[in-house]
């Protein structure tokens, strides 16, 4: 048996959450459900041995309550923390909107596959989320526009939607992201009373379906709402984009990461551990239960 001061990884016992403290927690939208926690390591050997790539999620773990799948909102090129954003929807997630600053959480991971980087290496990436799903690509934009990847992909365009102004998340950083020439962002809410809202009013496909031109050398990362999904896709298709070039997250389904459970399958394939990331080519092959 180890002893505590060595180090532990995942692959040594999957059970076994890395103990994390909350270094800042950020109140994302008007009606206060979703929270961000910036979280770093309490053990250094933990942080060095914690490596994730865009596109994966990791188990956040609450003693005595608990513990739920989320994506990784952060890049690994943002150093020496990790982002997890919250809704409050269950045990879970109302103890964690209650913790503070300071307070200890367990995390286990990086879980699941990612966004196929190497594939999309001198592609354009069109990036489609709504709502609260905005979470891994959220990683996936930052980690493309750090100055060491940006050479790495052509045009960046992003689309991301939420059902009114007050629920769009990473609002500053979506301001940043607008004042740049080497990203194109199309803000959009389903609806909104301002008479001065400066951005997009329409749900996601049908702006995705303005705003982008063609598919071709192109890879669209999709993550959002299963309804939004479904609409996308052949919004997508009528633009060009081939089933292997449309990528999903159905990072909404996983249940206990590394395919115990058995509850979050789509046919034979397990999300936690196929996935959370796939093709719709591969999508396509699977019963329709996404």
């Amino acid at each position: 048996m180890k002893n505590h001061n060595e180090e532990l990884r995942l692959s040594d016992n999957p059970y076994l959450p890395f103990p994390a403290r909350i270094q800042q927690i950020i109140t994302e939208t008007e009606d206060r459900n979703l929270k961000t926690f910036k979280v770093a390591f309490i053990n250094k050997g933990d942080e060095q041995g914690f490596h994730s790539i865009p596109g994966q999620f990791c188990q956040i773990s609450v003693a005595g309550k608990g513990e739920i799948p989320l994506g990784i909102a952060s890049s690994p090129t943002e150093e020496g923390y990790l982002l997890f954003t919250v809704n409050r929807t269950g045990v879970v997630t109302r103890y964690l909107h209650h913790m503070k600053e300071g307070d200890t959480i367990g995390i286990r991971g990086p879980l699941g596959n990612w966004y196929p980087w190497d594939k999309m290496e001198g592609k354009s990436v069109v990036v489609i989320g709504g709502g609260f799903a905005f979470t891994t690509l959220r990683a996936g934009i930052v980690y493309m526009l750090h100055p060491e990847e940006r050479d790495r992909f052509k045009d960046i365009t992003v689309v991301y939607g939420a059902r009114s102004p007050g629920l769009l998340l990473y609002r500053k950083e979506l301001e940043q992201w607008e004042k740049r020439d080497d990203v194109n962002v199309h803000i959009t809410v389903d609806a909104t009373d301002d008479p001065h809202w400066p951005y997009n009013v329409g749900f996601v496909p049908a702006i995705t379906e303005q705003k982008i031109t063609t598919g071709e050398n192109s890879y669209a990362l999709v993550c959002g709402p299963p309804i939004m999904i479904k609409f996308t896709q052949p919004v997508l298709e009528r633009l060009g984009f081939k089933p292997e070039q449309v990528i999903i997250s159905l990072e909404m389904r996983m249940k206990c990461g590394i395919g115990t459970c058995g509850r979050c399958n789509i046919g034979e394939k397990y999300v936690c551990k196929d996935g959370p990331v796939f093709s719709l080519a591969q999508l396509t092959e699977l019963p329709q239960e996404y």
